[in-house]
């Protein structure tokens, strides 16, 4: 790529920025041309848990324009939040939450600016958002925050910036109706409206480098996607015509298929493809389960729909391992390979 991929540090109490650093130390020619969007203070400690045998050092970018003269395995650093002090590991911290938000708001805007390529969002915590208080304190996560500021960039309301999340690693895809609400509310989010919108987005964003027809399978909401209505009357008055609805568009849409099994359906498996190219989930834990239990290693968070690209590790601030040094960094550089194959489709 031409331009800089800008990488955020994500909630500074967490992995994110130790994560950070490994990848630049174990993978520098992926990373080269990456920039981090973060604090230098909270970067330096993360380089100190990781460096031996090898140096890391971390260089302060004045601006983008910097980053051509950093050598490899340099951590390049945009100073776009304040942490005067550091903050502790493995707690929660509203000063980590208001820095980790700065960041993503600073870098989204530059990518949405046509500055960067891309963006790849280290792992935040809510709670921390919400400790931060302000205007921080309204967005649930990354999604939601990158959402208003596309809306805001493309002068739209958000309500007409429609995103949804995928999850993905090379045996399974999944994309969610709804994203981080209750189950109660994610119920009522299953309506015709919104598992067509969610088809339409996954038809264009998933398909879009694929090279022939998406094949989308739609997970039902019930067990056994209803029974023929015995376990819930959803299937039949909302997702089967959302499903024909898109049909009738042209795309290539089957279900809805007991949630148990169109997962295994769709898995890609070694001398097996599956059925689908990508699942449509009805609600977060339904989707995410699957792909989180073949592993976080190689896993990618994507948000379709945005007028950028946007990817993550599937994982999150793991405050339990917070600077002992043993993150693994393997799901971030699949993110930001993810981002490179995107930007660039």
């Amino acid at each position: 790529m031409n331009k800089p991929l800008l990488i955020t540090m994500g909630d500074a109490a967490g992995i994110g920025p130790e994560i950070i650093a490994k990848a630049f130390r174990d993978a520098p020619a992926e990373m080269a041309g990456c920039a981090v969007v973060g604090d230098v203070a909270t970067l330096r400690r993360a380089t100190a848990l990781v460096a031996s045998p090898l140096a890391l050092p971390v260089a302060q970018l004045g601006s983008l324009d910097d980053l051509a003269g950093v050598p490899p395995r340099c951590v390049a650093v945009l100073q776009k939040c304040e942490l005067v002090t550091p903050v502790p590991y493995g707690l929660v911290s509203g000063l980590a939450g208001q820095a980790a938000a700065d960041c993503i708001v600073w870098a989204a805007r530059n990518v949405l600016a046509g500055e960067a390529a891309a963006l790849v969002t280290a792992p935040i915590h809510k709670e921390a958002l919400a400790a931060a208080g302000g205007w921080a304190a309204v967005f649930p996560g990354h999604t939601e925050m990158l959402q208003a500021e596309a809306a805001a960039f493309l002068g739209k309301p958000v309500s007409d910036v429609p995103v949804r999340m995928m999850l993905a690693n090379d045996e399974l895809r999944t994309v969610l109706v709804s994203i981080h609400m209750s189950l109660r509310q994610a119920i009522d989010a299953v309506t015709f409206d919104n598992v067509l919108q969610t088809l339409r987005i996954t038809h264009k964003a998933v398909g879009a480098g694929l090279g022939r027809a998406l094949r989308i399978g739609v997970a039902g909401l019930n067990p056994h996607a209803g029974e023929g209505g015995l376990f819930g009357s959803e299937e039949q008055a909302i997702i089967a015509p959302a499903i024909a609805a898109a049909r009738a568009e042209g795309l290539d849409v089957s279900g809805p298929f007991a949630p148990d099994t169109v997962f295994m359906r769709a898995r890609q498996a070694a001398g097996r493809p599956g059925e689908f190219d990508v699942v449509v989930a009805m609600y977060h834990d339904q989707g995410l389960i699957p792909v989180k239990y073949l592993g976080v290693e190689q896993g990618v968070n994507v948000t379709l729909g945005l007028p950028l690209v946007r990817t993550s590790p599937d994982h999150g601030t793991a405050f339990d391992i917070a600077g002992r040094g043993v993150a693994d960094a393997s799901s971030l550089l699949a993110a930001v390979r993810a981002a490179r194959q995107l930007a660039a489709a």
